[in-house]
């Protein structure tokens, strides 16, 4: 008897999982119905009206124009060559996590006359691998020792200096913070599964506040006194900082500067997708739950808005975003174009049942809607603008997608939906 309450309970809980699946699923589809009728910029025509045609019309004509578009409008410039920038090897562990890693911290710094701002930059290589190894980079959000519980990873100085305002702790980053964010870094899964990682806190760049642009890295570019409205945001700062991870990687022997994927959550998964659009270096592109001037559509207007993000977060994009708050449809861009600028690289957009905020759907319709960039380079591309079902990943020549089941995080099933698309497109059968 007792056997037979233990199946119903199972069969149950199969039925309710069911249920909340397909109802989760649906809330998900009514998001958009709700949004109103839009039409996207064209991808594939000039700003002279020209039809782009080929591999060459993209990457010399269109390519650069849809760049500048959103560095003019959204984003705003990079700093461009105006900082010089060395790197500093401050410690070398070869017998890190127990041996199973080497530890590197390498210091970067940025420079101009005179001053210096530094991104502390934390390296974990499989400590038994043979060859250069395909590498993550993402930046983390409480600092390097919070993604890990050892002591071997110095404190970064920048999130307990700069933003103690905006921590999850009830105390500045000590040792006590140690490990407080490993839930979003699987390193030791990472390691063995023959990738290594690289992280450093974004506050390194610019912490996550606003104050009219006058530390991190803009305290070198005198922002300050300047009032540019396509002043280099946030989040540029934030995508400055991971094309500067990869100068370094280009440099170290035990990784394989081929084969780098940035990786980003939320607002980093933002700064992910517009690092990986400009810098052609990174060999592939992941997106978790980076929403609204992220992935998802801004035409859509639906979860978090543009008049929103602008509102709650002034100082991630730039001053010309602001101007179309409550005109979306006035960009002259949208967030299918930034996916379409990582064309042919592989590109991977993840997204969570219960984030509508993100909005999961938008997300997705950017990934459908860049297609028309891929297919000039001959490649397949999503079918149908409908939703797969809840955590089955869809991957259809370099573009990959999911919808999981759970919030607003990045998690363990994303991390491994994320290395096997690595593994695919890396060819990785002898790992």
């Amino acid at each position: 008897m007792g056997e037979m309450n233990k199946k119903v309970n199972v069969i149950s809980c199969i039925f309710l999982l069911s249920i909340l699946s397909f109802n989760a699923q649906s809330q998900t589809i009514g998001v958009e119905a709700k949004a109103p009728a839009y039409k996207l910029p064209e991808m594939l025509i000039s700003s002279k009206g020209e039809k782009i045609q080929t591999p060459e019309d993209w990457i010399n004509i269109r390519r650069p124009e849809i760049i500048t578009l959103f560095g003019e409008y959204v984003y705003g410039r990079f700093p461009g060559t105006c900082l010089e920038k060395k790197f500093e090897t401050v410690k070398i562990d070869s017998n890190a996590l127990c041996g199973k890693a080497v530890q590197k911290n390498i210091v970067a710094c940025f420079i101009k006359d005179g001053d210096t701002i530094p991104m502390e930059l934390l390296i974990f290589i499989p400590a038994h691998a043979t060859k250069p190894v395909p590498l993550f980079v993402g930046m983390n959000f409480y600092g390097n020792q919070s993604i890990l519980p050892d002591p071997g990873i110095p404190v970064t100085k920048s999130y307990v200096l700069n933003n103690p305002e905006y921590h999850i702790f009830n105390h500045t980053a000590t040792e006590e913070s140690r490990g407080a964010d490993s839930s979003s870094w699987p390193v030791e899964r990472i390691l063995e599964r023959g990738y290594g990682l690289a992280t450093f806190c974004y506050d390194d760049l610019d912490p996550d506040f606003d104050d009219g642009f006058k530390n991190g890295i803009h305290s070198l570019l005198d922002y300050s006194e300047k009032n540019d409205s396509n002043e280099l945001s946030s989040i540029s700062a934030w995508a400055y900082g991971l094309t500067t991870a990869m100068d370094y990687f280009e440099t170290d022997e035990r990784i394989n500067k081929n084969q780098i994927v940035v990786i980003g959550h939320s607002r980093l998964g933002k700064a992910a997708l517009w690092a990986g659009a400009i810098d052609q270096r990174f060999a592939m592109v992941i997106s978790n739950n980076s929403g609204c001037g992220g992935a998802a559509l801004s035409r859509r207007i639906a979860g978090e808005t543009v008049k929103d993000i602008n509102t709650r977060f002034p100082h991630w994009f730039c001053k010309n975003f602001h101007d179309f708050n409550d005109k979306e449809n006035e960009i002259p861009v949208d967030q299918h174009m930034l996916i379409g600028l990582i064309a042919p690289r592989p590109v991977y957009v993840g997204s969570a049942e219960q984030d509508e905020w993100a909005d999961p759907y938008g997300e997705f319709l950017s990934l459908y809607h860049a297609g028309p960039a891929y297919t000039l380079f001959g490649l397949e591309i999503l079918e149908k603008d409908t939703l797969p079902e809840i955590n089955k990943p869809l991957w259809t020549g370099k573009m990959g997608y999911h919808i999981r089941t759970g919030g607003h995080a990045i998690t363990r099933f994303d991390w491994e939906k994320y290395l096997d698309f690595a593994d695919y497109h890396f060819d990785r059968k002898d790992k």
